[in-house]
């Protein structure tokens, strides 16, 4: 039931967008000291949750082949992060990542929220406030 309501669906993906860009940042810090460690993000989630509401899904050509849900978790696609390249190959900036890291918590609270307010509106239109 609720896998059919268009917000819920969007705060699932925005959260599931948000854990996936956390665990990025956490792996770009913890490899900020490593020879040749190119410094990783996810594409935005605006970007990654239009396209795959546009119709991008991969094709099932066996019976046997599971079909892609409507937003999956491995829709959004890590890229390489533009910046600076250190002597030893590393291109971590301990400053940018705590930018991102500032961004993920700012997602995750706006993901939440979108979230309580579908919650609430639901209630609301149940006559359960």
């Amino acid at each position: 039931m609720f896998e059919n309501i268009e917000m819920m669906r969007m705060a699932r993906a925005m959260g599931q967008h948000v854990s996936q860009r956390h665990v990025l940042v956490a792996r770009n810090i913890a490899n900020a000291d490593t020879p040749g460690y190119r410094a990783a993000d996810m594409q935005p989630f605006a970007e990654s949750y239009r396209r795959s509401a546009a119709g991008d899904p991969l094709r099932t050509t066996s019976h046997r082949h599971l079909a892609l849900p409507e937003w999956s978790p491995g829709a959004p696609r890590a890229i390489q992060a533009e910046g600076p390249v250190s002597p030893n190959g590393n291109s971590v900036s301990l400053e940018e990542e705590m930018v991102r890291a500032a961004e993920v918590k700012r997602e995750h609270e706006l993901s939440l929220g979108i979230y309580r307010s579908a919650l609430d509106l639901m209630r609301s239109s149940l006559g359960r406030r």
